[in-house]
């Protein structure tokens, strides 16, 4: 049987990154891929034009069918917007029991917009962290949830260690952000901590790369991946689609979604420490 994925998040009426970026993803790695819309945006690669909030009621409407005949076997959550809508998630989490969880904490977009309130930044850091499986910020996120300030791989593998003693099974601090030609994501599952390598990509094709990692991890999980394997396998399909961008819009354009996804690989071939 098709495994099944479901992502909480908002809309990209542009379709590079939210709920568009997720189902295309889960597409290219074969799974079957369920839907909570919490936000309608209305945005293209130039930036956010404005943003909807779905009533919290109807998010917990939808969270509600889907659990009760499509559950499943891994979910993520990006865009929340608002802190009740961070709180009406969790409590759905908890309701129905929801496992295999990468929460991609999304708080601004590539333009620079901002896409979660600054009162559902504390709610997002308690209500949710402590129930993830992963946590999948970028610098800028890890900075904001943890109080650390980013300075290399050193302050990374401290926010990822500082995003696990809040609660969270493992952390990937993403360093897309970092100065320099090389890019590290670190990986701290609570014992290990893991490090991909590769050359930073110059480009402005970036809109949806953190929508499409976390969906992409949970495409492997609900594979019965492991975590780390499930890791590699994301990081690599979002290079490729980077590399391979079809070049469109005149601001930060989307990813190339028909790249081809690799299948996780087997625990044996993850390393710490180890480049992609």
């Amino acid at each position: 049987m098709i495994p099944i994925a479901l992502t909480i998040a908002g809309s990209d009426s542009g379709g590079g990154a939210g709920i568009q970026a997720d189902l295309k993803t889960f597409q290219a790695f074969g799974v079957f891929g369920t839907s909570v819309i919490t936000a309608l945006t209305a945005q293209n690669t130039l930036g956010v034009h404005g943003v909807h909030a779905v009533p919290a009621e109807f998010v917990r409407a939808q969270l509600d069918a889907v659990a009760a005949d499509l559950y499943p076997a891994a979910f993520k959550t990006g865009m929340l917007a608002t802190a009740a809508l961070v709180a009406e998630v969790a409590d759905g989490v908890r309701r129905h029991a929801l496992r295999n969880f990468v929460l991609d904490p999304v708080m601004v977009a590539s333009s620079g917009d901002r896409l979660l309130d600054t009162d559902a930044e504390a709610a997002l850091a308690e209500l949710l962290v402590p129930r993830a499986t992963l946590v999948t910020p970028n610098l800028d996120e890890a900075t904001l949830l943890t109080g650390i300030p980013a300075n290399g791989e050193p302050s990374m593998r401290a926010m990822a260690e500082a995003l696990v003693a809040r609660g969270a099974k493992a952390a990937l601090v993403k360093g897309g952000h970092l100065e320099g030609d090389v890019v590290a994501d670190v990986l701290f599952d609570g014992r290990d901590f893991h490090v991909w390598r590769r050359p930073k990509l110059r480009t402005r094709h970036t809109h949806g790369t953190g929508c499409t990692l976390s969906a992409a991890v949970v495409a492997g999980l609900a594979a019965g991946a492991p975590l780390e394997s499930a890791v590699a396998a994301a990081l690599a399909f979002v290079e490729r689609a980077i590399r391979t961008a079809p070049g469109l819009g005149a601001g930060h354009g989307p990813l190339n979604h028909h790249a081809a996804a690799a299948p996780a690989a087997p625990p044996a071939a993850i390393a710490p420490d180890a480049p992609a």
